[in-house]
């Protein structure tokens, strides 16, 4: 192999491979993560039946004597002739997650991961490309790189729930100061349903020239589950006339909760509706778990907003892997096109 020369993994290029039989250990993750309460909501099974077409996930399991030690869920679709692992809709992040032995030092932690991503990266099954978005607690991707993964750093904003006034006072001036402007004017409410959620969404993206991302059936099943779970909840700001002026849709789980999707409209983008809503969404989760992800923007405009709300800058990491000759050519033709 000439120096300098990076060569896609062999696993994502078996011609004919035998998809790996994951699904029999389906029912053992989802007995295990239910005593794991570190997992993130976005890897919970319940999650992941709702936002995977036909519920068609899987994961690959790392186990030492006989005991589940790491999971990797992914969902795996078809994109025209294509295999893709990818990110569902409406999951920021998903990828994989180690439950540590308690007491494991700096040394141990990282021969532990080196030894269960390397496992896990190699029982991936042939796809002609990969997506991953980790969670922020996964700091070392080495053993993905030594896979041939490519890696690029996002950032979000996350706060400390134990300690709710020194959060709120971290709040800066100007976002003080929309909040009590928007406490004089609207009212806050809970419980907006799916289909209200998902309508107003759409109608402020069209006043803005945009189309919704993702389908209504798609929240409907999401807001169900979520609904079903306790994990989450809409909350929606009302003027005096009743009209909706702006929404937020939280999710949490033990380890934290999340700012999935907000929505304003743009006529009342500077009534602070939103701002309040952060608030008081932010003492709701105080109520339910430690730990808030603003699942933050690389959008210069919209990450400034984040930060005035006074989070700790977090990275995370996004790997990816392209197998596919064609499709690693039209990236690079994509590249090229940028460039001119």
């Amino acid at each position: 192999m000439r120096p300098g020369l990076v060569v896609a993994p062999r696993r994502f290029l078996w011609p004919g491979a035998r998809e790996p039989a994951m699904e029999s250990g389906k029912d053992r993750y989802l007995r295990w993560s239910a005593g794991q309460p570190d997992i993130p909501i976005f890897s919970r099974g319940w999650w992941l039946d709702a936002v995977c077409d036909k519920g068609e996930w899987h994961v690959v399991l790392f186990e030492d004597g006989g005991r589940i030690v790491a999971a990797l869920p992914f969902y795996l679709k078809r994109r025209g002739p294509f295999s893709i692992v990818t990110m569902p809709q409406l999951t920021p992040i998903l990828g994989p997650f180690i439950a540590y032995p308690p007491g494991l030092s700096h040394a141990k932690r990282l021969s532990l991961e080196k030894r269960v991503l390397t496992d896990m990266i190699a029982r991936l099954p042939p796809a002609d490309h990969l997506v991953m978005a980790c969670h922020s607690r996964l700091t070392n991707w080495l053993p993905f790189h030594w896979a041939g993964f490519s890696q690029s750093t996002a950032y979000t904003y996350t706060l400390d729930l134990t300690d709710l006034d020194g959060v709120f006072a971290g709040f800066q001036p100007e976002k003080k100061r929309s909040i009590r402007r928007a406490q004089e004017r609207v009212q806050v409410g809970f419980g907006m349903d799916a289909d209200g959620f998902w309508h107003f969404h759409r109608n402020v993206l069209r006043k803005r020239g945009r189309s919704i991302s993702y389908p209504l059936a798609l929240f409907r099943r999401v807001h169900a589950a979520v609904h079903a779970q306790g994990a989450g909840s809409v909350i929606h700001a009302r003027d005096e006339k009743g009209c909706v002026l702006s929404a937020l849709f939280t999710v949490w789980g033990p380890e934290g909760a999340y700012s999935l999707i907000n929505a304003t409209d743009p006529e009342f983008a500077h009534s602070g509706a939103l701002a309040l809503l952060v608030q008081e969404s932010i003492r709701n989760a105080a109520r339910q778990t430690r730990r808030f992800d603003f699942e933050g923007s690389m959008i210069e405009g919209v990450e400034s907003v984040f930060r005035h709300f006074g989070g700790v800058q977090t990275p995370y990491f996004m790997l990816t892997c392209t197998a596919s000759p064609l499709l690693r050519l039209r990236t690079a033709a994509r590249s090229v096109l940028r460039l001119g």
